[in-house]
């Protein structure tokens, strides 16, 4: 690489696919990564692993019938119709490739999860790998970028700036821990340095709702790719957008997971009472969660839920925790929590009714897998924000794009550091919508650096 990479890729979650795909294509390719602890410590790594993927072939095995067109169209009923629309269309295009690219090239030992189906999906379509965990996605893709010979793995480095020409980018500026800069020749860079997080004053202005709630992301998450995008000329967009959850166990500080909820689970809260619709979204409940007394809830299942979210290892480390409380009947719960008796034995009771058909519900729920039954056990949560969902606009080939719509040369960005298809605020945001955008997007910027360097080269 005495010439510089072909493409230079800022952080090592989705960009790591990004790499990978670029150096299948030919290119030289060097990631720079802020953290030396990017395996345990970036988005990707604190992901369920969840990739929608619209008509992959495990969809086709298990008889389920999908279509990018269902995909969008899921995407803009969670959204209201706010999301953009080319983005929403170009992703869900690809994320049937994407899978079976992670699969057979990249080497994930991916599945289609069958055994509930997340809030806003009309049919199964998340695929994920044993222990649904990003942190198995990290660890596997950096293994294969290390022993890549046409990529280098930078780490840690910071990319705080790219220059450009005429013609577009010319270079990117690092910055080592000793405060040291170097600047590296390229033509193309892609941002995929995550969203803005981790920055206080970044959050408070554009998600205030939010911003007193627990953090559960990558302290790197910074807002490089804003700055560095926005001095090239970039637009943005959607940054009140953000990824949020109502189910961080307060004791462990772990995810729960809605899959408790999906499979029959509620949400009370100090009160002892429902407040609203669980089953609408985990995104949208972090907020609902933050405003109410103490800005915490219990999450209430049974033993069988218990056991039907085993298969997912943040559920096993809030276990292995210690967080949840069990307890033989309501009144017995309500001890063991703390929460008023006469109401959680109220609306364990309704809860119950409701599932068994016998009343519908005042907060509109719907589906209930089946009513609580033996032991009860609850957790106690707290709502955070898991990752910012608005960022540089990008066209269909990831190419960052000014306020006309013109493609930036050389500039690519994916993930948090691009807007994604959330719409905006926490209700749009439908599960996949980091990961997707993060790997798909850094996909798609591959091939068309690859295409662009092979089109110059030709001419």
């Amino acid at each position: 690489m005495t010439d510089g990479p072909d493409l230079v890729v800022a952080g090592a979650g989705g960009g790591l696919a990004g790499a990978l795909r670029a150096a299948e294509l030919g290119l030289s390719v060097l990631v720079v990564e802020a953290s030396e602890h990017f395996r345990r410590g970036n988005n990707t790594s604190m992901s369920t692993a969840m990739f929608p993927g619209a008509g992959s072939r495990w969809q086709a095995s298990e008889g389920v019938d999908d279509s990018p067109e269902k995909f969008v169209a899921d995407i803009m009923a969670k959204t209201h119709g706010r999301a953009d629309p080319r983005l929403a269309r170009t992703l869900a295009e690809v994320s049937a490739p994407l899978v079976e690219w992670l699969a057979d090239s990249a080497g994930l030992p991916l599945s289609l999860v069958t055994d509930f189906n997340y809030p806003g999906h009309s049919v199964p379509r998340c695929h994920t790998i044993p222990g649904r965990h990003g942190s198995g996605v990290i660890d596997h893709l950096a293994r294969r970028v290390t022993e890549h010979e046409n990529i280098e793995l930078l780490a840690p480095a910071r990319l705080v700036d790219v220059l450009s020409d005429a013609d577009g980018v010319r270079a990117v500026v690092v910055r080592y821990p000793d405060g040291t800069e170097e600047e590296i020749p390229t033509r193309a860079v892609l941002l995929a340095t995550n969203g803005f997080g981790a920055d206080a004053d970044l959050v408070k202005q554009h998600l205030p709702e939010i911003s007193g709630a627990l953090y559960q992301g990558s302290d790197q998450s910074l807002g490089d790719a804003l700055r560095i995008g926005e001095k090239l000329g970039a637009a943005t967009g959607f940054l009140d957008a953000y990824q949020g959850h109502g189910a961080v166990s307060a004791a462990a500080g772990t995810l729960v997971g809605w899959a408790t909820i999906i499979h029959g689970g509620f949400l009370v809260d100090l009160d002892g009472r429902r407040f609203g619709n669980e089953t609408r979204g985990y995104s949208e409940y972090a907020a609902e969660l933050a405003a109410r007394p103490g800005s915490t809830g219990w999450i209430v299942l049974d033993e069988t839920i218990f056991e039907q979210c085993q298969p997912f290892q943040d559920f096993r480390d809030v276990v292995s925790a210690g967080a949840l409380v069990w307890a033989d009947d309501a009144r017995g719960l309500a001890e063991a929590t703390g929460l008023p008796p006469d109401a959680l034995e109220a609306e364990i009771a309704a809860a119950a009714a409701i599932a068994r058909g016998e009343r519908g519900d005042e907060h509109g729920r719907t589906h209930w897998e089946r009513p609580l039954s033996g032991r009860y056990a609850a957790v106690r949560v707290v709502p955070a924000l898991f990752h910012t969902q608005g960022g540089l606009l990008v066209d269909e080939h990831a190419a960052v794009v000014d306020a006309e719509d013109r493609p930036i040369p050389g500039l690519y960005a994916a993930g948090g550091a691009a807007a994604s298809i959330s719409g905006h605020g926490a209700a749009g945001y439908l599960p996949g919508n980091g990961l997707l955008p993060a790997f798909g997007l850094a996909y798609l910027a591959a091939g068309d650096v690859a295409r662009r360097l092979t089109s110059n080269t030709a001419s």
